[in-house]
């Protein structure tokens, strides 16, 4: 329930409509004090400053449409701007990446000005009343609202500014990079000791071969957001079963194929699994918090839309390649997952599935290698990712990986560039590289780990 919760909030503050409707609140809020501190405290300023606060009601009607009017237009600009914004990084980068402008604080913030603005400016007009209504002109209050109009004149000169510079690659890929940068600091925050031996998920399913499974359904269709881990291990403790998780975070599921295993033998009940399918969160879309492949799988979408032929932007893509270079440096010397959890009594209950340093690094490299036929300065570039990366970590199944990944570089440019002089330059990169990677422990081919075993 609280991971469900905590799901729900995310997704509020996340909407377009959220922070908007609380600046609205707000201004509703702020207008009705300013009326009722007019209405009910004589303010001898007025008085003082007659040319400041002394508008009769059809001066002060005038004033407040006209500043409702503007507001509410320039509202409407807003958001047309964020539409062409957001269908301009569809088309020139990827769509994976509008929830990170949809969610943008500023954004919304600007938004909600102007219609906050504009619904001050309605419940002042309100009550103001003249002549044989019974004059009453909150004086204090209309000035409010044009200063309001001021500060609405000022965002909008901020926004335009904001959104040019939003916009473009370097920004859009910066943002994302953060936020997975932010994942990753969350998710995996302990060091991975430089002569530590890292999980292998092999093991359990080897020792485990025997044992009976009874398969619990999903009950929804979708991408699997986020996972309870809390709640998923006091469940198994609390059927003293062991739990097998038949998918990760990111992965899609169908409604009635398997979703979680448990170790007995028949069939699952309702009530359990319905408890099962409540640890889980199943949407339409995959979200970057405990995702962090998706993080990855944003920049690569940008790196291949720009070496596509339509658009052939390397520079682009180069930017990309360096922002994964800094999240999967990130990752190096981190544990990114275990394959089991226990509970205080040292037994295994779950059985957990996730991703390996090794799936993150091919997720980041291996489709735009393979887009990037022929372009020697994203080949090199990705060399000295592996480089980079390589520094950071001393694991030896992690190094053997990196190794594995500058092989299968040279191997695209062996097979794609044509110029010799291109050719011979990349060699060099090529070798400086090998040398740096062949430094500290690494694994010899014939000790290269199973598939599914080593993982970080």
């Amino acid at each position: 329930m609280i991971t469900k919760l905590r799901h729900e909030w995310q997704e509020m503050r996340s909407s377009f409509w959220f922070l908007p409707a609380l600046i609205v609140l707000d201004a509703v809020v702020l207008a009705t004090l300013l009326i009722t501190v007019d209405a009910t405290v004589d303010l001898q300023v007025v008085e003082r400053w007659p040319l400041l606060f002394g508008a009769a009601a059809a001066g002060a009607r005038g004033l407040l449409t006209t500043v409702a009017s503007s507001m509410v237009t320039v509202a409407g600009v807003v958001f047309s701007i964020t539409i062409v914004a957001l269908s301009l990084t569809s088309s020139q980068y990827t769509s994976r990446v509008l929830r990170n402008f949809m969610r943008d604080r500023i954004n919304q913030i600007v938004l909600g000005v102007f219609v906050g603005i504009f619904a001050y400016c309605l419940v002042v007009l309100r009550v103001i009343r003249g002549g044989d209504e019974g004059a009453f002109v909150p004086s204090l209050a209309v000035l409010v609202g044009l200063i309001l109009a001021f500060v609405g004149i000022g965002y909008l000169i901020f926004f335009i500014h904001y959104i040019s510079k939003s916009i473009q690659a370097s920004s859009i890929i910066a943002t994302a990079a953060r936020e997975t940068l932010t994942a990753v600091d969350h998710l995996f925050s302990q060091e991975l000791a430089e002569d530590a031996e890292e999980d292998a998920d092999g093991y359990f399913v080897r020792a485990f071969a025997e044992q009976a499974w009874s398969a619990v359904p999903a009950r929804k269709t979708g991408y699997i957001e986020s996972i309870d881990a809390d709640a998923l291990l006091h469940l198994a403790q609390k059927y003293q079963t062991i739990v097998r998780m038949e998918h990760g975070i990111g992965e899609f599921v169908v409604e009635g194929t398997p979703l979680i295993s448990v170790a007995k033998r028949g069939n699952v009940d309702d009530t359990m699994t319905d408890e099962l399918n409540g640890v889980y969160v199943i949407g339409r879309q995959r979200v970057v918090e405990q995702d962090v492949a998706f993080g990855i799988r944003q920049l690569v979408d940008i790196a291949m839309k720009a070496l596509s032929p339509g658009i052939n932007d390397t520079t682009t893509a180069v930017i990309c390649v360096d922002y994964l270079t800094a999240i999967l440096a990130r990752l190096a010397a981190r544990r990114i997952t275990t394959s089991h959890w226990m509970d205080d009594q040292r037994e295994l209950r779950v059985m957990a599935r996730g991703p390996s340093f090794e799936s993150l690094l091919s997720e980041a490299f291996d489709q735009i290698r393979q887009n990037a036929k022929g372009n020697v300065a994203i080949l090199s570039r990705m060399l000295g990712a592996l480089q980079a990366i390589a520094v950071l970590t001393f694991t030896p199944n992690r190094r053997w990986v990196l190794r594995q990944k500058a092989e299968e570089i040279a191997e695209a440019a062996e097979r794609t560039i044509e110029s010799p002089h291109d050719r011979v330059r990349f060699e060099n990169r090529l070798a400086r590289v090998r040398k740096a990677l062949e430094a500290g422990p690494v694994l010899s081919m014939h000790d290269a780990p199973d598939a599914g075993a080593g993982r970080g």
